[in-house]
């Protein structure tokens, strides 16, 4: 896989038919610039929490659920009023990178507006054993970076 995001596959099929919704709630993921595991360092991925929780991005999307992996999040957020789905990721991402004094992130994301019929803790609760399914930890509650609005 190559570095150069202008080059990365179906990078531009992701924003064809993209909109967004005031009061949607979506599952967004982000991956790092050529799936470095950046967030391997404990005080990157604390770091990467902490701008979820920032003013700015609270200002622009309500998060559910998240969890930071070593080369990519999981974000479930419901957009507020007057929010835009590409501005709040925009926004965090540049954070992220920005603290961090590095470009951390592949160009684009990929992102799903969740259905009526989907049920929102069942993908919270996908979202959070990630670390688990992945090898990480033997239960969710061993990984630190990770959180959800029902606890």
């Amino acid at each position: 896989m190559t570095d150069d995001p202008e080059k990365q596959p179906h990078g531009k099929n992701l924003r064809k038919g993209r909109v967004s919704l005031p009061n949607q709630i979506y599952l967004v993921t982000a991956v790092t610039a050529a799936r470095k595991p950046v967030f391997a360092s404990f005080a990157a991925a604390r770091l990467a929490v902490r701008c979820l929780h920032d003013k700015d991005i609270e200002r622009h999307a309500q998060t559910c659920a998240f969890v930071v992996m070593p080369d990519h999040i999981h974000w479930l957020f419901q957009i507020e009023e007057g929010g835009k789905l590409s501005g709040v990721v925009r926004l965090y991402k540049a954070k992220v990178s920005m603290i961090l004094r590095h470009r951390v992130w592949q160009r684009g994301f990929h992102d799903h507006a969740l259905r009526n019929d989907e049920d929102l803790r069942d993908i919270a609760r996908y979202i959070v054993a990630n670390p688990l399914r992945a090898g990480l930890v033997k239960s969710v509650g061993e990984y630190p970076h990770w959180d959800a609005m029902w606890l």
